[in-house]
């Protein structure tokens, strides 16, 4: 066990007053305790308090309190300065972060092609004009050299979600990417049987009450693993260092619109046997699961919004095209964006780890398997030619061969553990929903609350929060959707929701799916 704290070991930091000495040992032993900190990195936190108070106090972090009194000390014009002694415990700088080049990105016009390049299209009629026509733009690019759309393509900004685009290995294209950088999926299947929903459902709903946080200025206090709070990226660009401490305070939550945390029954369909083939390493039957849908959160979407308007500026296309632009991954510009954007993928899956160990502590169960994985992403990848390109998903599943992903319905249609089957075609992809069959607007003018009711009566399903602009009837059928990609993806698994949980109707806040 790691040793605890004592007040001497508090006094060699600094002169700590008499009246505090409670708190800083209350503080110190209690991140020893329930957070599992070793003892150097509560003095390394006391330690780098004592030295930037002010930091501390206007952060939300492990010490705000503390770091709170010792500001206000300062202000009365008591100091309370770190010792030479207690500087010792202060954590190594770290190194600075250098980027390949510092070259920047010149202004530079583009007219699109005469003709579009040719692309694939799954489920066409089922897809909605405006979706058409944005990837039919988008192939237009003079940097693209190859595209799809998937059956639950909608229109969005720039390129349709459930767009696919690859472009030239040295762009990348910020809306193509999408607002919510690395929206994903994330699914825990537990040894519990389908009974144990049903003998303990408060228990489940009272669970995602207290374990989930939702809204665009949703935070969390307890964290499970801050761990991805540490890696070297965040000292990348200044871009990213200001956004660090909102990042901290939205560990583990989840923002708004089609974002959810949901418990339901997961059916396995088959045990794979042959080893060229991935699986769920399951034995077929049913069992509870959790599955959870949601992005970088603040993050992501102000990193997503300075580059979008950032590759706008340097790069100029017609009126259509503008949110099509691009930064060049050889310049500082792109460079910074692509460090960005895996980071704010790190930081996603950490996102979706704190809620399935927080819920999965809550029923002091392990989960048997997770699956994962990104939705708007870009990734550097090879065609089938052997082409080297930049694959934008906005909104697709990757489904390259033996892939696993997950492949949600609405809150009262099932989802679907998929396997892909690495369609060239499809530029090794899938759907990433049902899709929407209607906009937000229309749905607040054509459905109501008894409509809402109704649906989920006839499905048996809980719901907590939500609002109109998310009932089922706004999404496609998802069993049309995956019809419509037989040759994309194998299904392995049915995911039904039976409690689900979505922000509060809150009509003034944006969306952030």
């Amino acid at each position: 066990m790691e040793p605890l704290i004592i007040i001497d070991d508090i006094l060699t930091l600094g002169p700590i007053p008499d009246e505090l000495h409670s708190s800083f040992l209350r503080v110190a032993n209690g991140l020893i305790q329930r957070a599992d900190y070793s003892k150097e990195k509560v003095m390394g936190m006391l330690a780098q308090l004592l030295r930037d108070p002010k930091k501390f106090a206007y952060s939300k972090n492990k010490v705000t309190n503390l770091a709170r009194q010792i500001y206000d000390l300062n202000k009365q014009g008591i100091s309370v300065p770190l010792s030479e002694a207690g500087a010792t415990y202060l954590p190594a700088e770290p190194a600075p972060y250098v980027l390949d080049t510092a070259e920047k990105q010149a202004q530079s016009a583009f007219d699109l092609r005469p003709e579009p390049l040719p692309y694939a299209v799954f489920g066409a009629d089922q897809i909605e004009e405006g979706a058409l026509l944005q990837m039919r733009t988008a192939a237009s690019l003079p940097i693209s050299v190859a595209g799809a759309l998937m059956p639950d393509a909608h229109q969005g900004y720039g390129l349709p979600i459930g767009g696919v685009l690859a472009t030239e290995a040295n762009t990348v294209i910020p809306y193509a990417v999408g607002v919510d950088i690395a929206c994903r999926m994330c699914l825990s299947v537990f040894d519990l049987p389908p009974a144990f929903l049903e003998r303990e459902s408060q228990l489940l709903k009272k669970s995602l009450v207290e374990q989930t946080k939702f809204g665009i200025g949703g935070e969390t206090r307890a964290k499970f693993d801050e761990s991805v709070m540490d890696l070297p990226e965040w000292q990348a660009t200044k871009v990213i260092r200001d956004l660090k401490d909102k990042a901290y305070r939205q560990l583990g939550s989840s923002g708004t619109g089609n974002h959810f945390v949901e418990w339901g029954i997961i059916d396995v369909y088959e045990h794979e046997t042959n080893a060229d083939q991935a699986g769920l390493t399951l034995p077929p039957g049913s069992y509870l699961a959790l599955l959870s849908h949601s992005g970088s959160r603040g993050f992501g979407g102000n990193v997503a919004n300075y580059y979008s308007k950032l590759a706008m500026q340097k790069t100029r296309l017609p009126k259509e095209a503008a949110h099509l632009a691009w930064l060049d991954l050889d310049t500082e510009e792109g460079q910074e964006y692509w460090i960005a954007m895996n980071l704010a993928g790190e930081y996603a899956s950490a996102n979706h780890h704190e809620i399935h160990n927080k819920l999965a502590k809550a029923l002091n169960e392990q989960p048997l398997v997770m699956i994962e994985n990104h939705h708007n992403f870009a990734w550097k990848e090879q065609l089938a030619d052997g082409c080297e390109v930049i694959v934008h998903r906005k909104g697709a599943t990757p489904a390259g061969s033996n892939v696993l992903g997950i492949i949600p319905g609405s809150m009262t249609q099932p989802g679907f553990v998929v396997r892909g089957l690495g369609n060239a075609d499809s530029l090794n992809s899938a759907s990433h929903g049902a899709g929407r069959l209607m906009s937000r607007t229309k749905a607040f003018s054509s459905i109501t609350r008894p409509m809402l009711d109704q649906a989920l009566r006839e499905a048996g399903i809980q719901l907590i929060g939500s609002d109109l602009d998310e009932a089922p009837m706004v999404y496609k059928n998802i069993e049309t959707v995956i019809d419509a990609q037989r040759d994309l993806v194998a299904v392995l698994a049915k995911f039904s929701p039976k409690i689900v949980r979505m922000a509060d109707a809150n009509r003034k806040e944006g969306r952030e799916d």
